[in-house]
């Protein structure tokens, strides 16, 4: 109830502030478990990459937003679970796992924390390893625009999302070394993205 609710008030919100431009929702599967990962530079990526799907996303969210009264009510009851930063959470990969097991949408930002500059930086090893135990293709997905609301020259940037052909792990997923390169391999296809869409 709340999801729909918020989706519908930020559907108005993109479209009509900013301008949003949606490519690709139907590399999105129609049903069953998937990973949607992107590029992360502003605390609006979430409901911007999630509000014109048509199925839910569910997010890892840092712990902190869920001890915050209100917002930790809305977000929990929006598909969000908490995630210790700075550490190996097995609790939150174990949460990450469940929610693709029940066929769901699990959205991730590979890059762990949000870019400061606006660029696309290195992949953490999350984004493989969970898809690495479950077997679930992963979505690459580019945001733009989000980095100059309200800076950076602009006020109200036109967004856009691309949603790009899904990608499997196919390495040994006891090789970090193998789950760092598809993790990045999914940072690459989303920087093409950006640079093809800008």
């Amino acid at each position: 109830m709340i999801y729909c609710f918020l989706r519908a008030i930020f559907c108005v919100l993109y479209k009509l502030v900013f301008r949003a431009e949606i490519l690709g929702k139907e590399n999105l599967p129609k049903e069953g478990a998937v990973i949607l990962a992107a590029n992360h530079m502003s605390n609006v990526d979430p409901p911007l990459l999630a509000t014109f799907l048509p199925r839910p996303v569910c997010y890892m969210a840092k712990q902190e937003l869920f001890e915050v009264p209100i917002l930790g009510f809305v977000i929990t009851r929006a598909h969000s679970f908490p995630v210790k930063r700075g550490s190996g959470d097995r609790g939150a990969i174990k949460a990450a796992v469940t929610v693709l097991k029940q066929g769901r949408v699990l959205g991730l930002f590979p890059e762990g924390t949000r870019s400061k500059d606006g660029k696309i930086h290195k992949a953490e090893a999350g984004v493989a390893l969970i898809a690495s135990m479950t077997n679930t293709p992963v979505v690459p997905a580019c945001i733009v625009g989000t980095d100059h609301i309200l800076k950076n020259g602009g006020f109200l940037p036109k967004l856009k999302v691309i949603y790009g052909k899904s990608m499997r792990f196919s390495g040994n997923r006891k090789e970090k070394s193998e789950l760092e390169a598809f993790s990045q391999s999914i940072m690459d296809a989303i920087a093409k993205m950006r640079d093809e869409n800008r």
